[in-house]
């Protein structure tokens, strides 16, 4: 047979949202108890968590973790949702405390900030059953010792060097899931994917960004 061709339905309502890059389909996916994800969207804004067509939120924030905010983004989401629980600033029992919580309510998973220490993974892991996410920001990342501690997935954001990032941990460990950024553009997200990421988070445009654009349109048709 040929390319199967996928049945599509729209609203009328609802067919003003936000749709992830059609190329990031290409990636390959990470099936996690048995849902294959490809794309994550990176925010904390229920309006767009609730108008995006992605497979999964990933909610990572830049203030200590809080339980309420989990709760009110997983019970929002209509996809699965992976949460911060902090790392850097919030470390120790408290990130534990934060991540038997989001399991509790129903996350997919757990993202973990770059300083997290190994010890602190190695802890969530004998506490909890779903993925442990850790960030990773730098190519000189000891990734062995993560994945020692009991790291599921890596989490590449490296800016501008996210494709380089994930092209050398692919040479050395080829089979651990990676997700990553995917930067501004198609080729930059196509460049991700063959670099060796299997997912790839996107950074929708603000509300306010969304709606400036929607008001113009309202301005020229009066």
């Amino acid at each position: 047979m040929g390319d199967r061709i996928i049945p599509e339905i729209d609203g009328v309502l609802r067919r003003h949202m936000i749709r992830v890059p059609n190329v990031i389909e290409q990636a390959s996916g990470i099936k996690i108890f048995g849902k294959l994800i490809k794309s994550l969207v990176f925010t904390t804004d229920v309006a767009i968590i609730r108008n995006c067509n992605a497979n999964a939120v990933i909610a990572v924030y830049p203030f200590t973790p809080q339980p309420i905010i989990t709760h009110s983004i997983i019970n929002c989401s209509d996809v699965p949702v992976f949460c911060g629980v902090g790392g850097g600033t919030t470390t120790g029992k408290r990130v534990r405390n934060l991540a038997e919580d989001a399991e509790f309510q129903g996350a997919m998973g757990v993202v973990l900030n770059a300083p997290t220490s190994n010890e602190t993974i190695k802890m969530l892991k004998e506490k909890i059953d779903i993925p442990v996410v850790i960030t990773v920001v730098s190519e000189n990342t000891d990734i062995g010792k993560r994945l020692e501690s009991g790291v599921d997935i890596i989490n590449v954001s490296g800016a501008d060097l996210t494709s380089s990032i994930v092209r050398e941990i692919r040479k050395e460990f080829p089979y651990i899931p990676i997700i990553a950024t995917g930067g501004p553009t198609e080729a930059s997200i196509v460049e991700t994917i063959k670099a060796g990421a299997n997912a790839i988070t996107y950074t929708p445009p603000s509300s306010g960004l969304i709606f400036k654009g929607l008001m113009n349109k309202y301005r020229l048709e009066n």
